[in-house]
Parts: structure tokens; sequence; C-alpha cells
């Protein structure tokens, strides 16, 4: 039987554009994780690997309208976004970098002996070491920054793992142009080809996660398929570490304050918030608990207005417009659940934005009401009413968890009159990233960033996003009583690498 072919399609108008590739087969699949477990050593150098990752940026930001016009033509997400979402995957290239250079991420702890303690402690000196070949599955929102050049594969490259990508099938030509650029930069630097695998199809996928050599990997993605991928590599005969990103409501609380503050600006940075990029990020306000009092129906004014005022956008493909209706449809069929903008069809190829509400009192307790506490693709929100306190805690303890929880607090709740802090406990079980007084949508590139929550949100306490990203692809390796002769340069005692280290008991920068 001969493969199936792999198409670039227009999401505008549903059409083929070119076909681009064919789905690897098993035998692809594990010649191109073999050759990628043979490429190990030459990351093996720190220096080396900090300048690829610099070339890498280099050509992709050389290549940036080929590659701008490759990814509008695949998801019609806009020249200005995708221009500065490769910018943010240039910088995040760079940012590793930086880490790779500096060392800290290797964690280098030394102990020499000590008779006195109780028990002996022996001469012990521990760092971390990459884990192996790294299976990364792209996204469909983001097709540069969590795609093949983005954040897992940046992470992992800069621990020295090398990386088979599976590339997402909203996007297969612009993969097969980031992975070309990726290949030149690696050239440059006499590091194999082979170090960035590609891969196309979904059975692909699937024979990446249980292929023997695939040390861990990454995903963003659907709850359905991270869960499938999540047990599979569960139920290896060696399980491996799988870091995926699922899905997230990313609750808002707005309290009765702050709504009679500023219900007008509440609304209107909502509005913008769920409908940026057509409601296709992961960090998308999906659930937002608004008092049931004139203030609070000052903020459904404004956002009624400001929604109404967004025009009609393109999802990444049609699956996922179906899905968008269909969902939207079953929400509206609940009692009780009012459609005051109404998303859905926007016409045959687009959708229109929109949001419900409903009574808080609908969600306090578990039944058919629960689908309001799912995540639904796309350009809509639900406004949950509440009448007062309790009611809102009550609808809280029964969320799943989330990348973000935001709350919205008045000037005098912000300083520290009220509950504001205790609102920030209750939300912080919630989350990974807990914001006051802003919007999730926006998610830094920074040291300090956490992109990550409890599940369904993602299946680790690990950030995709961020300089500690690097720490889900590597191990730690305690050597006892090794001769300095035999140590790895960076644990000798003379710090020949001039690296940050803690060294008996004491942290040396």
């Amino acid at each position: 039987m001969a493969a199936a072919p792999v198409w670039s399609v227009d999401p505008r108008t549903g059409k083929q554009r070119e076909q681009v590739a064919v789905e690897a087969t098993a035998q692809e699949v594990d010649t191109a994780v073999r050759a990628a477990h043979a490429a190990r050593g030459a990351l093996a150098d720190r220096t080396v690997r900090a300048a690829f990752l610099r070339s890498a940026a280099a050509g992709l930001d050389a290549a940036r309208d080929q590659l701008v016009e490759a990814a509008d033509a695949e998801t019609a997400l806009g020249p200005v976004r995708l221009t500065g979402e490769l910018a943010r995957t240039t910088y995040q290239l760079r940012a590793f970098a930086d880490i790779v250079d500096e060392g800290a991420f290797l964690d280098v702890i030394i102990n020499h002996p000590d008779a006195t303690a109780a028990p002996p402690i022996p001469d012990l000196r521990r760092y971390k070491v990459p884990l192996g070949v790294v299976a990364v599955y792209s996204a469909s929102n983001f097709p540069f920054a969590f795609s093949v050049a983005g954040g897992d594969t940046a992470s992992a490259l800069a621990a020295g793992n090398p990386v088979v990508v599976k590339a997402h099938p909203d996007h297969p030509a612009l993969s097969e142009l980031v992975a070309k650029v990726l290949r030149r930069a690696a050239a440059g630097h006499h590091i194999p080809d082979d170090a960035i695998g590609l891969v196309h199809g979904f059975e692909a996928g699937i024979e990446l996660i249980k292929h023997p050599l695939i040390a861990a990997a990454g995903f963003t993605g659907s709850v359905r398929g991270g869960r499938a991928l999540f047990d599979a590599a569960a139920a290896r005969p060696v399980p491996i570490p799988f870091h995926g990103e699922l899905g997230s409501l990313n609750p808002v609380l707005v309290t009765e304050a702050a709504a009679a503050e500023r219900a007008e600006a509440i609304g209107s940075g909502l509005a913008g918030s769920m409908t940026l990029g057509v409601g296709q990020f992961c960090v998308k306000p999906g659930l937002v608990l608004a008092p049931a009092s004139a203030a609070g129906d000052r903020l459904v004014k404004s956002l009624t207005d400001a929604v109404s005022a967004t025009e009609a956008g393109v999802l990444l493909d049609h699956r996922m417009r179906d899905n968008f209706v269909a969902g939207i449809a079953e929400r509206t069929g609940l009692d009780g659940v009012e459609s005051p903008v109404t998303p859905g069809a926007g016409g045959e190829h687009t959708v229109s934005p929109g949001f419900l509400t409903v009574p808080a009192s609908r969600l306090t307790e578990a039944g058919a009401y629960d689908l309001l506490l799912e995540e639904c693709f796309g350009p809509v929100t639900v406004v949950v009413r509440y009448e007062d306190e309790a009611e809102a805690t009550a609808v809280l303890s029964r969320l799943p968890g989330n990348l973000t929880a935001t709350v919205q607090l008045s000037a005098e709740e912000a300083a520290g009159e009220g509950r504001g802090a205790e609102i920030l406990a209750e939300l912080t079980p919630l989350a990974g990233r807990v914001l006051v007084n802003g919007w999730p949508t926006g998610v830094a590139v920074a040291p300090a960033q956490h992109h990550g929550g409890p599940y369904p949100a993602t299946t680790s306490t690990s950030t995709s996003v961020g300089g500690t990203a690097i720490e889900r692809w590597l191990r730690p390796v305690t050597y006892q009583g090794a001769p300095e002769a035999l140590l790895p340069a960076e644990l000798k005692d003379d710090n020949p690498l001039g690296l940050p280290r803690r060294f008996n008991g004491v942290l040396e920068r």
C-alpha cells in the first residue's frame, strides 16, 4: 500500500494547496529515531550547542518573509501575529543559548568527604545529563513557538538531546521549511541533520511514543490526543516522562468591588483576550465569574458591545470549526444558558465570536452543566453570574486544573483591603500562573515564567515556557568516590569550565 500523502490546506477555503510529504511508516520512524540517537555525541559540547542555537535563530530571522507567508497560507493567523510569533521563537532560541553558556542548568553540587557527619559523608559529585532522544509533538495554534523550532525543541536541544518532531497536519509545509533552516544551522557546526528529525502522520506519532530509544516527549494539543499519548508513554516496557499540555479553562474571578470600580474596562479587556487569535490561545479565559449585580450588568454590557464589534475569523482547520459550532449548539441547548452575543458559524469558512451567561447555581453541583466546565476551543467564553462569595467559591472548588487563573480586584483590594489575599490562596491550587488585574493571553518568555498547571492543563509539574523548561530533558547523576582523573570536567575541584556550582555547601558564581 502506498504511503498516504500529506497535503497543505488553506483554512480560508478548505482547499488543498500542495502535497508536502507522505506519512511516515513505522520503519521510517524507526530510522529517524535511530539516526537521532546516533547524533547525540555531536551535541555534547555546550559551546557548540549554544552557537548552533544562535545560528538557528539567525537562520529563521533571515527566512522570515518566506516563513511567515507559508505560515499564513496554512493557518490564516495573519502576517502581523505570525511575525511576532516568529520573533518570540528566535528570542527563545537565543535565550536558551545564553542558559547553555552560563551552565547553571547543570546544577553542579560537590560534597567532599566528612567523617564527622552522622552518618559520614563520602565524596559525592552531582550534575545533570541529557535524557536522550526527545519526541516533540507540534501544536496547531502556534506554528512557530510550539512547533518544529518551538519551546520543546529549543529546550531539548539546549539540554543536549536530539529531537524527532511529529509535524502538525495543519502546517506541514511550514514544518518542512523550518526543519530545513534548523538543519542548515546544524551543518554549520558539524552537527548531523539527523539531530533534528521530522515525521508526518497520525500513526507516525503513535510509533514515535512507543519507540524504545525515545527518552521523553513534549506535547501541546487536545486532552483526548494528549491523554492517549500519555497513557502510551506510561504503558511502555520502560515508561518515559511525557510533558503534555492538554486543555485549560483559565478561569477569571471578578469581585463585586472590581466590577463597581471599572466594569467597562474589565468587559472590554475580557473581550480582547477571549477573541485574540480567534480564541485559539491555550490561555484564553474560557470561564468568568462575575457578580449578579448592577455592576456585573455593566460588565456584561461592555463585553457585549466589544464582542459585537469583533469580526468573524477563520479557525486553524475545518475540523476545529465543526467542533466549535457543535460545542456552542450543545452548550446553548442547556436550560438557563443565554447568549447575549451568539457565537457560531460566521460564514462558510469562518466563525463569529460570542459569549454565554449562566447562573452560578447551575454549576455548584455535578450534572449536565459540567459541559460548561470543559474547554471550548474558539472565540467564546462563559460568564457565570454569582449571587455571593460563597457561590463563587463553590464554583471554583469544582474546576479542574488550569494553566492560568485570574482575579480582577479593586484598588483597595489590591492594596490589601478585603479578601484579595484569600482569593489568591483559593486560586493557587487551580493553576500554574495566577494573575491579578491582567489577562492571561500573552505568555512572556522569561526566567520566572511558568506555563503549566494541574491536570488536565498539563501531565507534569514542569513548564514549557521560560528557562526552566530545560529541566524536563535532564536527569541527575551522582558520582561517589570517583578519582579526580576520571571525573567529567564539570565535576572537577578546580572547575575548569567556570560553572556556577554549590561547593561544600557554598554557592559559587
